[in-house]
């Protein structure tokens, strides 16, 4: 009786030990709480965004960017912005305002100039580190001082010190841009807001101070006034101006010049990406060389001229015939995915995974924090396995981080034949902070696979599809509305399916040119032109004329476009163009390679052509004193919207003072699944036990 007694005791001990361990490891995986909090309170070790509380310090203006002005002008294929920022402190205590912002991929921001009352303070480029230093002397010594730095291509940082009750400053920054036609339509995109980022631990960024910025809840206004107006001229007739995302004024001046600016509204709408497109009669596109010969002295490069040649590719034909493919769809279920975007991805991998030919594979890895595919390699591209995947994917529902780098890692972690061709396919709305990481993983496996982007929201981070694109030798594609996924994923066929010209080459003829960017020219896909950057020298000759040359679906190709002896002087944006470019190469490299001599390489253009780099930054200061007690001002940082479409799970739920779980990553309640199956199984045991002991079954070994 007594070992009865022993076995009894020992199995309900085991049970409860057992429960114990189940609900300790169910709270330490579902909990991760995420709290309100107010910027003052402590960071995590590793930064992230935090919902914003207004309460607290009277006297101290916590939200003063009063408003954001975009005045844009376009002329042809080149946009040239200015945007300013009004700071306004409407409360009692000198304050140092900081807001992150985000600007285009391809911007060639070239200079800032701060005004204050009557006085008008131009901002030079320096050193990044220099300029911080300068800034933070600056804000001691009680000066007036706006700095500008940029944390990656397309996010930016604007710290103003030292702005007095009372003050309204304004600050300007200018930048220009490129606009690439595709399918003859041209766009030009202003993005408003930068949305929250995922900050793994592994990412270069993870102690960022930028990615650590407070956000209003899902729903809530900025209080920060928008507007926008556009100015657009184009030697070609228009044939339409529209926005997708916002409700404009259109009014044509002539059959080539145009003026928009929004229609009024209630609500600031600076929640998403400003999107305008355009198309010109005849569905041309302004094909061609231009010119421009820079004045000596000029910026410090004196004496340089810079091209810019876009020239139309042939037109894509049915191709005779097309090999088989296997594609591996990387889809994003993490919480910023949640609701509108994720219903729309799902919406896009309809389109794209139900067109498949029968001939191919496909697999889907699905991630957030962790991953999963949903075979343990491709299957065929049958129906049943088309209407299989499809049903697995409508069922997911968001939640739980972004751990992107693993999902790619796994994904070029999967064997294929050497004689097929594959295509990885990423489908996110960008909001992770890993990038520099995944492009140098997606340049390592370009043997493996080509890849393409499917970004999708509202404001989505561009930076991250366009690179993940352009390392994967593909084509960014973005989705800001479920109506566009039909036509989005179409034309992602007709590139998958035939390249318009491969071993695409370019020279010139009666003209010298050096440092042409791209120095190499990828495939080119779609109906998107070839566009060359360079300088040049000399005296173009009567006959000068660039040359493209190429293998097309029917054959070998070349196409001239000759190049007019006059140079203009109002291209004067393609020197800062054509450094954009350059860095943007330089950037690739160091990324791919380390560091080496491209730091010095970059902030040497950064101060040549007066750029905003990640090495060089822009700095204004007033040399007047004004704040006599600089050490009482305090620090603000500036809430950003939500994007549109993005719900609180992007930053986590909110409860203030109160700790809020988050949804759980499909891992975790896989663990808490064995958990309960192993309790079942003890009580399941020790009910037998229980009634083999009252049954007098129970047998002893000696």
């Amino acid at each position: 009786m007594k070992l009865l007694s022993l076995e009894a005791s020992s199995a309900c001990w085991l049970w409860r030990a057992t429960a114990s361990v189940a609900t300790v490891c169910f709270f330490t995986l579902t909990a991760c709480p995420v709290q309100a909090q107010d910027a003052s309170a402590p960071r995590q070790k590793t930064e992230s965004p935090y919902f914003f509380v207004k309460g607290g310090e009277p006297g101290l203006d916590k939200l003063p960017l009063k408003s954001t002005q975009v005045d844009v002008r376009i002329s042809g294929v080149i946009a040239d912005v200015t945007v300013t920022q009004h700071y306004k402190n409407e409360g009692q205590r000198a304050i140092e305002a900081n807001y992150v912002f985000p600007g285009s991929t391809r911007a060639a921001v070239y200079g800032m100039n701060v005004r204050l009352a009557d006085r008008l303070i131009t901002a030079n480029i320096r050193e990044k580190q220099q300029a911080r230093r300068d800034y933070d002397k600056a804000k001691k010594d009680g000066k007036t001082a706006a700095l500008l730095e940029q944390q990656l291509p397309n996010v930016f940082q604007m710290n103003v010190a030292n702005i007095l009750p009372g003050d309204d400053i304004a600050v300007e920054l200018r930048y220009t841009e490129l606009l690439v036609p595709q399918s003859g339509n041209y766009q030009f995109v202003f993005p408003t807001v930068v949305g929250p980022r995922y900050n793994s631990p592994s990412s270069s960024q993870a102690r960022s101070a930028w990615v650590g910025q407070p956000y209003l809840p899902a729903g809530e206004a900025s209080a920060t006034a928008f507007d926008i107006k556009v100015a657009l001229s184009t030697p070609i007739g228009l044939k339409e101006v529209r926005s997708t995302t916002h409700r404009i004024n259109v009014k044509m001046n002539d059959q080539n010049h145009a003026a928009m600016s929004l229609q009024a509204s209630a609500q600031s709408e600076n929640n998403r990406d400003f999107i305008l497109d355009y198309r010109l009669a005849g569905e041309q596109i302004e094909s061609g060389v231009m010119l421009f010969q820079g004045p000596p002295g000029q910026g410090g490069a004196s004496g340089e001229n810079f091209f810019l040649a876009m020239i139309e590719p042939p037109k894509q034909i049915a191709a005779q015939a097309i090999n088989p493919r296997d594609y591996i769809f990387v889809v994003d279920i993490s919480g910023s995915m949640h609701g509108f975007p994720l219903d729309t991805a799902k919406t896009l991998l309809r389109e794209l995974i139900g067109k498949l030919r029968p001939s191919d594979t496909f697999n889907v890895l699905l991630f957030s924090g962790s991953n999963r595919l949903l075979s343990p390699q491709s299957v065929p591209a049958t129906q049943a396995n088309i209407e299989q995947a499809i049903r697995t994917i409508d069922a997911e529902g968001g939640g739980g981080s972004t751990e992107l780098m693993p999902a790619l890692q796994r994904v070029y972690a999967e064997p294929k034949a050497a004689d097929v061709s594959r295509t990885v396919v990423v489908v996110t709305d960008g909001f992770v902070t890993v990038e520099r990481e995944a492009f140098e993983l997606v340049r390592r496996n370009l043997s493996q696979a080509n890849l393409f982007s499917f970004g999708i929201g509202s404001s989505v981070n561009r930076h991250l599809m366009e690179g993940l694109a352009r390392a994967g030798m593909g084509e960014p594609f973005i989705i800001t509305e479920p109506s566009q996924a039909a036509a989005q994923a179409a034309q992602f066929r007709k590139m998958i399916d035939s390249p318009v010209l491969t071993s695409v080459k370019a020279r010139f003829e009666g003209l010298d040119v050096y440092d042409v960017e791209p120095a190499q020219l990828p495939d080119v896909l779609g109906e998107r032109p070839v566009v060359l950057f360079g300088k040049w020298r000399g005296t173009p000759g009567a006959r000068a004329q660039a040359v493209i040359e190429g293998q097309s679906a029917s054959g070998p190709y070349r196409h001239a476009v000759p190049i007019a002896a006059q140079a203009g002087q109002e291209a004067a944006a393609l020197r800062y163009l054509w450094a954009r470019h350059r860095i943007a190469a330089l950037s690739d490299q160091e990324a791919l390679e380390g560091q080496g001599d491209y730091r010095q390489r970059i902030t040497d253009l950064g101060l040549k052509y007066s750029l905003l780099t990640q090495y060089t930054s822009f700095l204004a200061v007033d040399e007047v004193v004004r704040n006599t007690q600089p050490q009482d001002a305090t620090t603000v940082n500036q809430p950003l919207p939500l994007p549109q479409g993005v719900s609180n799970l992007a930053v986590g739920d909110i409860s203030v003072g109160a700790l809020v779980p988050s949804t759980p990553e499909p891992a975790t309640w896989g663990a808490v699944l064995v958990l309960l199956s192993v309790l079942a199984l003890l009580g399941r045991r020790e009910r037998r036990q229980r009634r083999q002991r009252e049954s007098g079954l129970v047998r002893f070994t000696a």
